[in-house]
């Protein structure tokens, strides 16, 4: 009997591997002592949970297996790693329907947590693999942790990319439209400089005012004046235009 509260009572673990459990769960490792292993892995997480929740595999030193969760034998450790599959092939579906760059961050921050849980998992199993050579379980077990290891990482590659791919095609469609209204505003620019001295020399002498010449079918000075204003605004318009040329090298 053990005094510990994170394993069942039941369970006829060494003093030695007891002593060496905290309160609280932890990281994912390997104890192992007189040829008995724990294991302690963690569920698949979310980013929501602030703790881990544990899970314990006890192997015997005659190779039977107990689990606080799943049923005994060496499958529970297969059942354990079949979640992790299943999240990951979720995860592969949302990235294959994802369309905008909040689908795919929503991805990254779930699958994130996931990696580094594999990560910790495959390290705890190549630590049993390490201390019982012996059991041709073990070496199954870990690489099929470091295939969902290398699949994780692979999804979150991929998220980065299709995510980078987002952000660089609102950032060419940005520079574009910022091109189109700078071409714009320069059109209307040179419409303002032709214009503008036609404008206000209207507004100084007026279009309709009396020059002696209204029984002539010609209005002379409104050509005059409306030519002037003309060669006023491409004068502008030279100065305007000259601004903006490129030096040359």
């Amino acid at each position: 009997m053990h005094e510990s509260s994170l394993i069942p009572a039941t369970w006829n673990v060494p003093e030695e591997i007891v002593d060496r459990l905290g309160k609280q769960v932890g990281r994912q490792r390997t104890m192992e002592a007189e040829k008995h292993l724990l294991i302690i892995l963690h569920a698949p997480p979310s980013p929501e949970d602030m703790y881990r929740k544990g899970r314990f595999f006890w192997r015997e030193p005659d190779s039977h297996w107990h689990c606080t969760e799943f049923k005994a034998g060496p499958d529970a450790v297969n059942r354990h790693l079949d979640e992790y599959q299943q999240l990951l092939e979720d995860f592969d579906q949302k990235l294959d329907q994802a369309t905008n760059a909040l689908e795919y961050l929503e991805v990254l921050n779930h699958l994130n947590p996931v990696y580094r849980a594999l990560c910790h998992t495959r390290q705890a199993l190549q630590i049993a693999r390490e201390a019982v050579p012996e059991d041709k379980l073990l070496i199954d077990f870990r690489d099929n942790a470091y295939r969902m290891e290398r699949t994780a990482e692979l999804l979150i590659q991929d998220a980065k990319n299709a995510l980078e791919f987002i952000v660089a095609k609102q950032a060419e469609e940005q520079a574009q439209a910022s091109a189109r209204i700078e071409l714009s505003s320069h059109r209307l620019n040179l419409l303002i400089a032709y214009f503008f001295p036609i404008a206000t020399l209207s507004t100084i002498f007026g279009s309709n005012f009396r020059h002696g010449f209204e029984r002539y079918p010609a209005p002379y000075p409104f050509w005059i004046m409306v030519t002037g204003g003309l060669v006023l605004g491409f004068v502008i318009h030279f100065f305007l235009t000259k601004g903006t040329q490129k030096p040359k090298t």
